[in-house]
């Protein structure tokens, strides 16, 4: 049987992929392409390239792969992106996946795994926060991911259907193999854009917001190294093949760094004092945010592998400059 992975060809779903094939799963990949790139999904993955939303091409993918489970990564990321489009988060996230579970729960698939976010939890009252905090999505982005979870717990419920969902924190860093990383243009990953201005790709970066309540004034955000999420994914994976029942965990380290001192490490791991410019803060942007993260060390006995801030930033200094190689190679 065969897992497919919606989104593969992205930043996310292509560390799943190679994941997944380190592993020995067979892997199918589905993709628009809107995002992601075809090179970054191996030559003999098969990679359908489709909207998720589309029901038709969907119930064909699923019927002539013999998918039995699926990992669910498509759908749009930017905060504020959100707030200006809100329209199209609440179709590209929540009508999309909704389409998606429709054909699943046709096709018999029982098994869905969904990239969920920390969003989900807003500013929250209390750091660590843990999956039974209130749930206040400051952003369309968070509320339309918060909306494709309750859609999940109640199909759950009336069919069969068990799902994991996955509330990321601040993901970072590439394959420490070379083999993957984040390559979309115009990305606003803080670690990534620190990157690109220590390689002089920018000018110049920005700091959204300096008098917020935590202690240098900047937002603090948990950092989750790229392959130690694809890692949390192949155990929930592993959790609902053992009959294991329909669940929700942070996937974060329980610990957090400003945007000051993450910029400080890229600074000191690049060697370059590259300049930062402060601007206004971001609507939708919470001041602190910190996974409580037992939760799925306990039942899925995840154990990250690389949560060491210098090892994320040093895994995407190489692959800015993999992409710097290739750009001049093109």
């Amino acid at each position: 049987m065969t897992v497919l992975v919606t989104g593969g060809a992205g930043y996310i779903g292509s560390h799943m992929v190679l994941e997944l094939r380190d592993a020995g799963e067979t892997v199918a990949v589905i993709d628009n392409l809107s995002t992601g790139f075809d090179w970054a999904v191996p030559e003999d993955v098969p990679l359908h390239v489709g909207n998720i939303g589309d029901q038709e091409f969907v119930r064909g993918v699923l019927r002539e792969r013999k998918i039995d489970a699926i990992i669910h990564f498509a759908g749009s990321i930017i905060v504020p992106e959100s707030v200006e489009n809100p329209l199209l988060y609440y179709r590209n996230n929540t009508a999309n996946t909704r389409n998606l579970i429709e054909v699943a729960v046709e096709c018999g698939i029982t098994r869905f795994i969904f990239s969920s976010t920390a969003a989900v939890y807003g500013n929250p009252e209390e750091n660590p926060v843990s999956e039974d905090a209130r749930l206040f999505p400051l952003s369309p982005y968070g509320r339309s991911k918060l909306m494709s979870e309750e859609m999940m717990a109640d199909v759950a419920t009336a069919h069969d259907f068990e799902y994991v969902a996955l509330r990321y924190f601040n993901v970072a860093g590439a394959d420490p193999a070379g083999r993957g990383g984040q390559s979309t243009p115009r990305a606003t990953h803080l670690i990534k854009v620190a990157c690109e201005t220590a390689l002089g790709r920018r000018p110049k970066m920005q700091i959204f917001g300096t008098d917020y309540p935590t202690p240098d004034g900047t937002c603090i955000r948990d950092y989750i190294h790229v392959k130690d999420l694809a890692m949390a994914h192949v155990a929930a994976l592993e959790h609902l093949r053992r009959g294991g029942k329909s669940n929700v965990f942070n996937c974060g380290y329980s610990r957090g760094f400003s945007v000051r001192e993450v910029i400080s490490a890229v600074k000191s791991v690049s060697g370059v004092d590259f300049e930062v410019e402060l601007a206004p803060a971001r609507a939708g942007d919470p001041a602190a945010i910190i996974a409580k993260s037992d939760k799925i060390r306990t039942a899925l006995g995840w154990r990250p592998a690389h949560a060491d801030l210098e090892g994320i930033v040093r895994n995407a200094l190489d692959w800015e400059r993999h992409l710097m190689d290739r750009q001049k190679a093109d």
